[in-house]
């Protein structure tokens, strides 16, 4: 019998996890509702998936999905997570920048130990979140992580970073050095995957993040940088767009249905 699956929202990343449900690559899933804000935006990516359009988490939780995929905003992970697991159904989160709320990440966690649910975190743009854990576990001291961002200089105009003459710059210019947490404080829920990887490491305090402006540049490339007393790691990934942010909660759900699980 396939597993029940909703999402939230009904944008781009939302449509490419219906889509990979129906050309098959998800054939353990039976994807039964979305939830959306605009009525007629929702209804018209109901149409095209066969699912049921949903305004309220109440009509999505009485369908008894048993995975939730949230691709929508931070404001969808304050509301629902903790009614979602409650209500009996895994939550697969992308934007984790929410968590940032120390106590609603705490309360989230405890509802998930007494219902028997669970919160998957995605990978989005960096991933490796078991490798990142598995050189936690094997230091007894904490280990470094740096995580360093590349961003066009036209992505730095729409953040507080920008200054003057960044537009012509030639060559890779530092824009901003700080922690996961202070990122996630300055310029709330944007950068998500640093927040997550931070999460999966070193913590968002101790985690150290930079982000360098480089011209010409498009897409996302992270560089995840490691160092313990018996391990180091040195991770570069580099996508062409964000759907890679989709994909990998088509690989949670693989995962999770799966007799084999590649961690």
């Amino acid at each position: 019998m396939k597993k029940k699956l909703a999402l939230i929202g009904c944008g781009y990343l939302s449509e490419i996890i219906a889509q990979a449900i129906k050309d098959g690559s998800l054939p353990e899933y039976e994807l039964i509702a979305v939830l959306g804000k605009d009525p007629i935006r929702t209804k018209k990516f109901a149409d095209y998936f066969n699912c049921k359009p949903c305004l309220d988490i109440d009509v999505v939780l009485a369908l008894k999905p048993e995975f939730i995929a949230e691709a929508a905003s931070a404001d969808s992970v304050i509301d629902y997570t903790e009614r979602i697991l409650a209500g009996g159904a895994h939550i697969i989160i992308l934007s984790t920048a929410a968590f940032a709320d120390v106590a609603l990440y705490e309360r989230s966690i405890k509802t998930a130990s007494e219902n028997n649910t669970k919160i998957y975190i995605a990978g989005g743009a960096t991933g490796g979140f078991n490798l990142l854990q598995t050189a936690s576990f094997m230091n007894s001291t904490p280990i470094d992580v740096t995580i360093t961002s590349k961003k066009s200089p036209r992505f730095i105009s729409r953040t507080p970073f920008y200054k003057d003459g960044l537009m012509s710059i030639t060559r890779p210019e530092r824009v901003f050095t700080g922690t996961a947490k202070t990122i996630i404080d300055i310029f709330p829920y944007v950068f998500n995957v640093i927040y997550a990887t931070s999460l999966a490491s070193a913590g968002p305090e101790a985690t150290k993040f930079n982000i360098d402006a480089v011209p010409n540049f498009t897409g996302d490339d992270y560089r995840i940088e490691v160092k313990g007393e018996q391990v180091a790691l040195d991770l570069t990934i580099k996508s062409g767009d964000y759907a890679i942010a989709a994909w990998s909660v088509v690989s949670i759900l693989k995962n999770a249905a799966s007799p084999v699980v590649f961690m």
